[in-house]
């Protein structure tokens, strides 16, 4: 397996003095703190390190790398006297008051190129298990039980599917389904639709296998419906029983995205009666089963024991290639925002 050995990065051959600091609070690949200390940067490497401690000792560094668990709002910014930026591993910019940070000159950036096509990859690949009834059949034949009417799948083939958001990750998953005679439909609330046939003008202009839609048409059609949404007020819980309720009976649900987009009791019994036919889950409402309250245990049991659900704990977007991506990404965005300004 190539694992991208940060020798293939070269930011330039000059080393600069280290004269400031970056506290890097998540694991992530050599290129990235490479990349930082020929900017100039110590890096302090503490993946483990918690947001009460880094909250204590943030007045010390000049940059911040954050992944998820690092929330950087308002209070965070003001003890954060000397930082210059903000670093993000991926998206998911909801965890960064960026108007307050851009007020106090902190340069706030992110990498969601870096791991869109592991997303896309991953949502197909759940997709193409559900759908073929993979990890049961696999299940029971290491049992030596060999049942091919009950693993009897189905095809991608002319169904309809809807992409809720068309950004890095949701036209990333439009790319995986170009091959799989699928229709399929976008909608992306802040992008307004407009004719997307080759050399038009809409948000899905460079996908000919792409329209774009409204969600009226996105409920009313879609068999199979895939999140690629940041968290906001707008999107959180979403998919919800009102959300279900105006689907196609039997709609396959697909988040990737972020979990509390999600209502996970209404989607598990959305699951239970059938208005929901399937869901492959790679994000959760709450993602540390040891902080599960007596209700989340009981809702994530019954979950857990459906077979019509395939699960992953928000690995989508963190492979061999992405990771090496994700820090690629990030110190050529802080190179040119640092060339921007000399």
């Amino acid at each position: 397996m190539e694992h991208f050995p940060s020798t293939q990065f070269q930011i330039s051959n000059h080393q600069s003095p280290i004269t400031k600091k970056a506290l890097v609070t998540d694991d992530c690949h050599p290129v990235l703190l490479e990349g930082l200390e020929k900017m100039g940067y110590r890096c302090d490497f503490e993946p483990n390190i918690s947001p009460a401690e880094t909250l204590k000792r943030i007045g010390d560094y000049e940059g911040l790398v954050i992944n998820s668990k690092i929330l950087v709002n308002r209070a965070f910014l003001d003890a954060a006297k000397k930082l210059e930026f903000v670093a993000r591993l991926g998206s998911g910019m909801e965890i960064v008051d960026r108007e307050y940070a851009e007020k106090l000159g902190v340069k706030v950036i992110s990498s969601p190129e870096g791991n869109r096509n592991a997303v896309a990859e991953q949502a197909m690949g759940m997709l193409l298990a559900l759908s073929n009834n993979l990890l049961r059949a696999d299940r029971e034949v290491r049992q030596k039980i060999w049942r091919r009417e009950a693993n009897r799948g189905w095809e991608l083939r002319e169904k309809t599917v809807g992409i809720i958001g068309f950004g890095h990750t949701g036209s990333s998953f439009a790319k995986k389904l170009a091959g799989f005679e699928v229709e399929v439909l976008a909608f992306d609330k802040y992008k307004p639709v407009r004719p997307s046939h080759p050399g038009g003008t809409g948000f899905a202009k460079d996908f000919s296998h792409v329209r774009e839609t409204e969600m009226g048409e996105i409920f009313e059609k879609s068999d199979i419906i895939s999140l690629h949404l940041p968290l906001t007020d707008e999107t959180k819980f979403l998919v919800n029983q009102n959300f279900v309720k105006k689907c196609k009976r039997g709609v396959i649900i697909i988040n990737t995205s972020r979990g509390k987009c999600v209502n996970t009791l209404d989607l598990v019994e959305a699951l239970e009666n059938g208005q929901v036919g399937g869901a492959c889950l790679d994000v959760f409402e709450n993602e540390k089963p040891e902080t599960f309250t007596p209700a989340e245990h009981e809702i994530f049991d019954r979950l857990y024991k459906m077979e019509n659900v395939v699960l992953s704990p928000h690995v989508a977007g963190w492979t061999f290639e992405s990771k090496y991506l994700l820090g690629k990404i990030l110190v050529e965005k802080l190179l040119a925002k640092t060339s921007a300004m000399a």
